[in-house]
């Protein structure tokens, strides 16, 4: 069997390796979320980080990690 209703084996692959980034993804917004939290940062402060990491993904956790612990 080489695919599954239409799909061809390399699409089965992609379509794994998207799952991967956007489970990735997700992993990364929460992380950033109890990252802000746990050194004390506010509430608000904590859901600009992940809607940064949600909308600007590689940028966002570039700028919060050079930011984290000096603001």
């Amino acid at each position: 069997m080489s695919s599954v209703a239409g799909v061809g084996i390399f699409g089965i692959g992609a379509m794994l390796v998207m799952l991967l980034f956007f489970v990735l993804h997700i992993v990364i917004c929460v992380w950033g979320y109890n990252d802000a939290r746990r050194k004390g940062r506010s509430p608000e402060f904590a859901l600009l980080v992940v809607l940064g990491l949600l909308f600007f993904p590689v940028v966002g956790l570039i700028i919060y990690l050079l930011i984290r612990n000096h603001y």
